[in-house]
């Protein structure tokens, strides 16, 4: 994977991280679907169906794993609504907590991640 670090993250983006009330907490099946709760502030550089390149900044609070299809489900910061993107339309991503810039393999990164995030969660609750 191609990682740059950069060097400026807007602080109101990282104050938005805590985890939202209405967000899913556990993994879950929905037909062919895979559903993994996912947490995190990102920067997408997005092109819609149309051919439209915009800058995203979103609350990530899930990742859909389905055939030959995955989206990335989060808080769209410009207008505070619910949103859905392809993460195959995705050209390039910002954590903002990290600064961690990835523009090859997104798709990989993403479930990576959510993977590893299911993971701490499930080690968090078998805690005592």
């Amino acid at each position: 994977m191609n990682h740059h670090i950069l060097p400026m993250i807007p602080a109101h983006v990282t104050s938005l991280l805590r985890p939202a009330r209405n967000a899913p907490v556990e993994e879950r099946i929905e037909g062919a679907w895979h559903v993994y709760p996912m947490e995190g502030a990102l920067e997408l550089h997005y092109t819609d169906q149309a051919g439209n390149p915009s800058r995203r900044w979103i609350i990530a609070r899930e990742l859909k794993v389905g055939p030959g299809k995955t989206l990335l489900g989060g808080i769209d910061m410009a207008d505070d609504g619910y949103r859905g993107f392809r993460a195959d339309r995705i050209e390039r991503l910002v954590d903002a907590e990290t600064g961690l810039v990835v523009d090859r393999n997104i798709i990989d990164w993403l479930i990576k991640r959510a993977e590893r995030q299911a993971k701490e969660r499930r080690k968090a609750q078998d805690q005592p």
